[in-house]
């Protein structure tokens, strides 16, 4: 088999992952969007992603209180030419179906809850705030005026992610055993500054993303057991590992900051006592496949998947269109959400109270 065709047989076999290469369908009136806040890592991605999808996405307006910085913005291919509002004027646009939230992590959750109370769906950036309490709120809010929360978790979407959930699924891992796991980066000053507003440091920036995959796969874990180390005399938590117990599995989460190959060296490994999957590197699409036995369209054995990859955040966007359009449920209960926070606050050695 060539590789186009090996890989069309792979999309094949996995359809959610499948679908995340169209859009939902054009034929519907645009959703009404708006984004608030501009400072959240992610936020210039975000806005990118939605302004891509023009023919599901009609993007109301971007708040930004600084006004130094909208000017900044402006001058940016991301931001370009938006209309910039304040969040009364965005939350009282007619026809408003949706917000993302940017704003620094410290404000996401509390944006969120008035967005919610507004009666708006929200697409809320990650993590849920370091305070859980609140985070409850905002999802029971959410749930009660059955408004969607989608969780800023760009891996969900990652075909490779999406391919080895279905693997899990349909159970040709079979009893999944360990899953390891590591994000890392060289951390600049700007960086250094932004984790050491939080004692959870470098984990509490990032294993989010990776404990949100795990618990997907797994459920709540018993138990978390956090290990912390700070290696520079800024005393920031920048070299971080985290075990999550489970029932019949362990799942250790490496978070390291001080890594000059942290980015390229992402992995994401799951293994059961029939076969395992490897994503290395995380975002790439690329997978190595281990069977026992024939599944689908793979052979017994080891073989490498090259699925390819979309726009980092484009799945997020298109996924978040079906949902709002009544073509499909969401996939993450608020339960899950809620599990992932609290996770990730207890592998970042932070209170959950």
């Amino acid at each position: 088999m060539n590789r186009r065709a090996f890989i069309i047989s792979s999309m094949a076999t996995f359809p959610a992952a499948a679908s995340l290469l169209g859009q939902a369908s054009s034929d519907k009136p645009k959703i009404r969007i708006g984004q608030i806040g501009t400072r959240h890592a992610h936020a210039s991605g975000k806005i990118k992603a939605i302004r891509d999808q023009s023919d599901v996405y009609e993007l109301v307006g971007v708040v930004e209180a600084d006004s130094r910085r909208r000017r900044e913005l402006s001058k940016t291919n991301a931001y370009r030419g938006v209309n910039w509002m304040t969040e009364q004027e965005l939350l009282g646009t007619k026809g408003l179906q949706a917000v993302a939230v940017e704003t620094e992590v410290s404000e996401l959750v509390e944006t969120g809850i008035r967005c919610v109370q507004a009666g708006k769906h929200i697409h809320l950036d990650k993590p849920g705030g370091d305070t859980l309490p609140l985070f409850r709120e905002l999802l029971e809010k959410a749930e009660a005026s059955e408004r969607i929360v989608q969780m800023g978790y760009m891996l969900r979407y990652n075909r490779a992610f999406q391919f080895m959930y279905h693997a899990v699924q349909d159970g040709w891992l079979g009893r999944i055993m360990e899953i390891d796991c590591m994000m890392g980066k060289l951390a600049n000053e700007d960086t250094r500054k932004a984790i050491g507003r939080y004692p959870g440091g470098g984990m509490f920036e990032l294993a989010g993303h990776v404990i949100d995959s795990i618990i997907h796969m797994l459920g709540k874990p018993r138990s978390v057991t956090p290990f912390t180390h700070r290696t520079q005399s800024d005393g920031i938590a920048d070299n971080q590992l985290a075990v999550l117990d489970f029932e019949s599995a362990t799942a250790t989460v490496r978070i390291n900051h001080r890594d000059p190959f942290g980015s390229p060296r992402r992995r994401f490994q799951i293994a059961g006592d029939k076969g395992a999957v490897e994503i290395q590197q995380m975002e790439s699409g690329d997978v190595t496949l281990y069977l026992d036995e024939p599944r689908g369209a793979y052979k017994k054995g080891v073989q490498k998947i090259a699925l390819g990859k979309d726009g980092r955040y484009d799945g997020e966007f298109a996924d978040l269109a079906r949902v709002l359009r009544g073509e499909k449920t969401f996939d993450w209960s608020y339960r899950h959400d809620l599990d992932v926070q609290e996770a990730l606050l207890l592998a970042s050695g932070m209170p959950t109270v």
